[in-house]
């Protein structure tokens, strides 16, 4: 049964266990394909995942009156195993939530010539300390078998699919909201669920400037990848458009007499406010985009993280008693723990006395985790260096279609077996990356300058006790004070090509790694200890997300 507006009292609730702060008392959809909120829920790939779940968790923390709109992916993103060989394995495998409550709600929309049948449910705030978040899916008897694969893998391969994933994102969502009493304002998380915004206009009777009354956008990469297009042609076929006219549908789009849709440019047209997730990204997406007069604002919101998620409390108690022996201790503790899971993985048997360097996020091209082995004779000296050795862990999970990136992950694994000290850890996801930045020494990130939108993943290093190694890109120019607080990598000239940037990056890298940190590591572990401390406490309260979540209710909701 599809429930009509007419039925929907008996849902018009968003189920907060609080009654909102006044201050937060908007009601607010935050629309994310994906949400990283525990280990054992497997709805989200990376960062984008990781932000949405941080943002949930701050506006339960502070009584906001949100709620969360996705996907209940039935196979997740992709487990990530190995062969025999060693080399990466993609494992698809179905996933089953005995927490998740079935709300009763079920709502329909056309996609292509197939009436497609969505059913939502809900993730209760108490379970992880949430708001409450509404997952979808289109895996029921009442649909065909292609549509109940809709919402199979979190972005599949296949482009039709991958269309019909934002429908039932924001089509099915914004009715899912419709049966809860509607919101005031609808925020896509990235322009996944464009959908929405043309449900939005239909609804208001083709009123643009009511579409824009409600809805907001935050844009999370500069890279072309992610600024995802599609031929026009199939948006008509699909529906994707909610039966609007596609000439119509390009005119509010800003893209009139285009044959390709352009999801952020769009998103850019109809919504009220967008913002980057940085202040460096802010000035790069107004250089992308604001050439064009009819697009809305775009500020900066710099993304963060959740610290009583992931800050741990024994390292922060020592931080707040100005314990140096037992801040010390705590982290050589944090790296045994990570340590274990190496030899596990790998047979490799780490030392908790060695510097450990980790490079752990998505395994992009332009995040180069390769840099550091550019110079492979010089990075194996420091390896087996008997006086000051290094170790290095690499791990991250790349988007199975991006061949070039697995058999990088691969060439790294076949590496590490004939380097000592090194090792490439499978299975990056919520559990491990804590493990990580609970046993990294070092927090390296080393992307290609202006193309790193924020890059979360060193804020939470930072409250463990990692020291970020940055390229200065994405929030770490907020942050990094070199020498002090962070070690920054000088920046290469912008001007010069690609491969003479990445030289000139690995020297300088390698430059800071001989010159300064292995030698303050070993040399002087009281100024060693010092940063770290200093790294601790300039990372909160900015970079928590209680901050950031209050500035999108004052900067974008309100």
């Amino acid at each position: 049964m599809i429930h009509t507006l007419p039925e929907i009292a008996q849902y018009s609730h968003w189920r907060h266990p609080y009654t909102p702060d006044p201050q937060y008392s908007k009601r607010v959809a935050y629309f994310s394909m994906e949400f990283a909120i525990d280990q054992c829920l497997k709805t989200y790939a990376g960062g984008l995942g990781f932000l949405a779940g941080s943002h949930m968790r701050s506006a339960y923390d502070l009584r906001q009156n949100i709620v969360g709109i996705g996907i209940l992916w039935k196979r997740g993103y992709y487990d990530q195993t190995r062969q025999e060989n060693g080399h990466m394995n993609v494992l698809f495998q179905e996933k089953h939530y005995s927490f998740l409550e079935d709300t009763g709600i079920k709502v329909g929309l056309k996609i292509t010539h197939a009436h497609v049948y969505v059913k939502a449910y809900c993730l209760r705030p108490e379970t992880f300390g949430t708001v409450p978040i509404y997952f979808l899916t289109t895996d029921i008897p009442e649909n065909d078998y292609l549509s109940r694969t809709i919402t199979e893998r979190l972005y599949d391969d296949n482009e039709l699919t991958r269309v019909a994933q934002s429908m039932v994102l924001g089509i099915a969502g914004a009715k899912v909201i419709e049966a809860l009493g509607g919101a005031d304002v609808y925020h896509m998380n990235e322009g996944h669920a464009l959908p929405l915004a043309y449900y939005l206009y239909k609804q208001h009777q083709r009123n643009i400037d009511e579409v824009r009354k409600r809805l907001v956008f935050t844009t999370h990469t500069p890279e072309k990848a992610g600024n995802e297009t599609h031929d026009t042609e199939l948006m008509r076929v699909m529906n994707f458009f909610s039966g609007i006219d596609p000439h119509e549908a390009m005119r509010i789009s800003g893209q009139e007499g285009s044959p390709v849709l352009d999801y952020t440019l769009a998103a850019l047209h109809m919504a009220r406010k967008a913002n980057a997730v940085s202040k460096l990204h802010g000035i790069v997406s107004n250089q992308m985009w604001g050439h064009d007069d009819d697009i809305c604002p775009i500020i900066s919101i710099t993304n963060a993280q959740n610290k009583r998620y992931w800050a741990d409390p024994e390292l922060q108690k020592a931080l707040q008693n100005n314990d140096d022996r037992a801040l010390v201790a705590r982290k050589k503790q944090m790296k045994a723990e990570l340590f274990r899971v190496v030899a596990d993985q790998t047979g490799n048997l780490f030392s908790p006395d060695i510097l450990t360097i980790v490079w752990a996020r998505r395994f992009a091209a332009y995040k180069r985790a390769d840099l550091i082995i550019r110079d492979l004779g010089y990075f194996e000296r420091l390896l087996r260096d008997s006086n000051r050795p290094i170790q290095m862990i690499w791990a991250g999970k790349p988007y199975p279609g991006d061949h070039a990136a697995v058999n990088l992950f691969n060439y790294l694994v076949d590496l590490s077996r004939s380097l000592p000290n090194c090792a490439v850890l499978t299975g990056y996801e919520l559990q491990l990356s804590r493990l990580l930045k609970n046993g990294a020494d070092i927090w390296l990130n080393t992307p290609r300058r202006t193309r790193e939108a924020s890059g979360t993943s060193g804020m939470t290093a930072a409250m463990n006790g990692a020291i970020n190694f940055s390229i200065s890109d994405g929030w770490i120019p907020e942050f990094a004070v070199d020498g002090v607080n962070a070690f920054v990598i000088p920046p290469s000239d912008l001007r010069c090509t690609i491969p003479e940037q990445d030289i000139t990056d690995h020297d300088n890298l390698m430059e800071t790694l001989t010159k300064t940190i292995i030698p303050m590591y070993y040399n002087h572990p009281e100024r060693w200890v010092g940063m770290m401390k200093q790294s601790m406490r300039d990372v909160v309260p900015h970079f928590d997300s209680d901050r950031m979540a209050d500035e999108y209710y004052r900067l974008m909701y309100q």
